[in-house]
């Protein structure tokens, strides 16, 4: 059963207090941080599609979010975003990112962005490396997945 991750407030693509983001409400299941999000005119990019950048901005956070429910307080470091087909507009996406792999300080995940019809639209890979004196210490998710070393 998905388990609903905890927004933080002012966040672009996550938080609820922020009148322009994206709005995206994550879950937890089997390893796994995903959403269903439909992109709007606000984050058109080629007329009628998605803009390269708010397709990167959510695969970003989504990874960002399952290294943080596996307990690591981190920033991005390294995106790797591959577009493969065009996400049009008023369409109901999935967004998920799963991690899978841990060297060190550094934390490797993956992503991807699927059509309504199952077809894979944009991927990602990400290296997240712990920056917990970035970060608040009572922010915690409460949720330890387990993450392969190497």
């Amino acid at each position: 059963m998905p388990i609903p991750v905890p927004e933080h407030g002012p966040c672009l693509v996550c938080g609820s207090e922020n009148p322009k983001g994206f709005g995206l409400r994550w879950w937890y299941e089997d390893g796994r941080i995903f959403a269903e999000h439909t992109f709007t005119l606000a984050q058109q990019g080629p007329p009628g599609y998605a803009h390269g950048g708010a397709l990167a901005a959510v695969l970003d956070e989504a990874m960002g979010a399952a290294v943080w429910s596996a307990g690591h307080r981190v920033l991005a470091g390294e995106l790797h975003i591959r577009y493969l087909k065009p996400v049009p507009l008023g369409a109901p996406v999935r967004v998920e990112a799963w991690v899978v792999g841990r060297e060190g300080k550094k934390v490797f995940t993956e992503g991807r962005i699927t059509l309504p019809d199952g077809e894979v639209a944009t991927t990602a890979r990400g290296v997240f490396v712990e920056a917990p004196h970035i970060f608040p210490e009572h922010l915690d998710w409460g949720w330890r997945p387990e993450i392969p070393e190497g």
